[in-house]
């Protein structure tokens, strides 16, 4: 019987693009057989700001069912997979805060040797995919979790070009998620489900 494998998919979106990939990256882990969580992160903005953006006031009324993330989420997973839209080259600061906020479990060693990878959107092709997913994977190595980014291992990579993690060009949020993004979505799932299930299954072996 394979290792079970807890996957918890862990988000902030305003607009709904990163929301869609989440929900991408969420049902394909499933697939590969994983139990799944998917989680948004605390809004921090105004309600009026919120309002003042249609797409943003749409995709909040469409998540709302989304349960908020909390720390027992990170206790629970074996892999945390981190979606986050870039804000100037760098992770949004609702989800920065929630990583923020598990300095405790960070002391406990609660969140080391589990497998993280991260997904982003941006307005332009050049708008900081690369650096914000960077930025993201720092927290990563003071967690002392295991990163697993999709890399070029899938020919479909070579297409969408870009071996940190899944990302799209929303555009205005005029640019739907396509194949091409929903494609990276299944690949880095699928890898992601694959080495959380060897590491746990090594892991396991030596105890």
């Amino acid at each position: 019987m394979p290792t079970s494998v807890n996957v918890a998919v862990v988000y902030y979106s305003s607009t709904g693009t990163v929301a869609t990939i989440a929900q991408a990256i969420a049902k394909d882990a499933e697939s590969a057989g994983a139990e799944v969580r998917l989680r948004r992160a605390a809004e921090l903005a105004p309600q009026a700001a919120i309002d003042s953006n249609p797409a943003w006031a749409a995709n909040a009324k469409a998540t709302e069912h989304i349960p908020e993330v909390s720390p027992d989420d990170m206790v629970w997973a074996d892999a945390v997979i981190l979606g986050t839209p870039t804000r100037y080259g760098n992770v949004t600061a609702q989800l920065k805060q929630f990583l923020d906020t598990l300095g405790g479990l960070w002391q406990a060693g609660q969140l080391a040797d589990k497998v993280y990878s991260g997904f982003t959107s941006t307005s332009t092709a050049h708008g900081g995919q690369e650096s914000t997913l960077l930025a993201l994977y720092n927290t990563v190595h003071h967690f002392g979790g295991i990163l697993v980014a999709p890399g070029y291992t899938d020919p479909s990579k070579f297409v969408d070009g870009n071996p940190y993690g899944t990302s799209h060009v929303a555009g205005q949020g005029d640019i739907p998620v396509g194949e091409e993004t929903l494609t990276a979505a299944r690949v880095q799932a699928e890898r992601v489900v694959k080495f959380t299930r060897a590491i746990k299954a090594g892991l396991a072996a030596e105890n």
